[in-house]
């Protein structure tokens, strides 16, 4: 009882993202998510000394990234978890800072720069721009709370949908040509042992997330404070 007292917010929005998840309202936020998975794959594949060459969405939540060299294992790898971690990272720092205009506005301004540099077909090109441009100006003209309420959806909307997406790609249907599908070809072991891996390391990664920031943690302070912010 004292959880649901003291994060009854976070956990209002759980539950609307839950009843809301299969409507048409969510896809903008899972097309997002794809988005943090494509752009976690174009960032593996440059630290390790790749070039992107393209970068594309679509509205039925797909996408792909087009790199040319670069670490192959890290890059197909990096898709699921990196999305998670970017998206955990999105909520952590939300519920726990008030640098909350400064981070949508960051986020915004990536999702433009990606866009100028590496997308080039018309859907992501529109909601890669309109998006970025949206985050901007929410940063601008909108309030903290309004700021801060956007982080935290999107940060538990990336821990909703990432393992349910490891799940139904890689382990319900394994035949599909996923992240995983293609590290079995290239380094072996089949595709669910890759998708129930990166299933173990996702819930990991929430577990810890979710403690911290609701759990005994909840308390750790990051950066400085204008003022007091309830989870």
């Amino acid at each position: 009882m004292q959880i649901l007292k003291n994060h009854w917010q976070l956990i209002s929005i759980m539950v609307v993202l839950f009843l809301l998840w299969n409507t048409p309202l969510v896809i903008p936020l899972k097309i997002l998510i794809v988005f943090l998975h494509e752009m976690s794959h174009a960032i593996a594949a440059i630290l390790t000394g790749g070039t992107v060459l393209d970068l594309s969405l679509s509205p039925n939540q797909g996408g792909h990234v087009i790199s040319s060299g670069g670490n192959r294992f890290l890059t197909l790898s990096a898709g699921y978890l990196g999305s998670l971690i970017l998206g955990a990272g999105l909520l952590i720092l939300a519920l726990r800072t008030d640098f909350d205009r400064q981070i949508l506005a960051l986020f915004g301004v990536v999702m433009l720069l990606v866009t100028l540099l590496y997308i080039r077909d018309w859907f992501p090109l529109l909601f890669c721009s309109v998006t970025g441009l949206g985050m901007l100006a929410i940063a601008r003209f909108l309030s903290l709370e309004i700021n801060d309420m956007v982080l935290r959806i999107i940060g538990l909307s990336s821990i909703f949908y990432v393992p349910y997406d490891i799940f139904d790609d890689t382990i319900r249907r394994s035949g599909l040509r996923s992240d995983a599908y293609m590290l079995s070809e290239e380094f072996g072991l089949p595709t669910v042992f890759w998708g129930g891996l990166w299933m173990v390391l996702s819930l990991i990664v929430i577990f810890y997330c979710m403690r911290f920031a609701i759990g005994e943690n909840s308390n750790i302070q990051i950066g400085r404070f204008k003022r007091d912010k309830t989870p």
